[in-house]
């Protein structure tokens, strides 16, 4: 049987600067990212953005919904994906990544497709109308995968994609000695993705784990 290849750094280079090139913009966000310290976890990895571009171009994807923004990377890279009649809305608590992240959008010429809300996701998730999604991307909170997950399930079209992002947790969820909240939280998200019968799943091993799910 076959095995995965382990990735190191150098071979992870090679492979981005052999496939599709970043956006200036986007390259721009990855280096303000870096300045940030630890917090620049919460960005998507370049292998994460190429994946989602690939999936909305061969998908005729054209309406989408982010849970979670930061400072504008996974968005970007969701909108110069998008047709020129594509729409994004992006959700995500905090005022000041949210400003961050359009001065990006602008920088991109990319704010026309991009709407954002500030405010609690799930606060936002309660009060679309009669509104579906070709696809969801979820990466916010940890703790509330669970709740996103339920009401993207009520606003994705048939045969959408709900994609949820950092579900490896590190390799955490492999590692029975860690019990924390969050790496036990990440496990039983998992297993319930795996069960639910409304959908078919795959978890891809990019960035900090992806699945992808399709609605039946």
């Amino acid at each position: 049987m076959g095995t995965n290849l382990e990735i190191s750094d150098k071979l992870q280079k090679y492979i981005n600067d052999f496939s599709l090139k970043l956006n200036p913009v986007q390259q721009e966000i990855l280096d303000y990212n870096n300045k940030l310290g630890d917090i620049k976890r919460m960005q998507v990895a370049i292998s994460q953005c190429h994946f989602l571009h690939l999936i909305i171009k061969i998908s005729g994807i054209k309406d989408v919904l982010e849970i979670g923004t930061f400072t504008g990377l996974s968005a970007l890279s969701i909108s110069l994906a998008l047709p020129n009649d594509g729409k994004l809305i992006a959700l995500d608590k905090n005022q000041e990544t949210n400003k961050v992240a359009l001065d990006f959008f602008k920088k991109a010429k990319q704010d026309h497709k991009i709407k954002t809300i500030i405010k609690p996701a799930l606060q936002s998730l309660s009060e679309f109308k009669d509104q579906k999604f070709d696809m969801i991307f979820i990466d916010a909170d940890k703790m509330n995968y669970k709740n996103y997950y339920e009401k993207s399930l009520e606003l994705i079209k048939k045969g959408g994609l709900i994609i949820i992002d950092n579900v490896l947790w590190h390799g955490e969820v492999v590692d029975e000695k860690n019990n924390d909240k969050f790496t036990i939280n990440i496990r039983e998200f998992n297993k319930f993705i795996l069960e639910d019968k409304r959908v078919e799943q795959l978890i891809f091993p990019l960035g900090d784990g992806m699945t992808v799910c399709r609605v039946l």
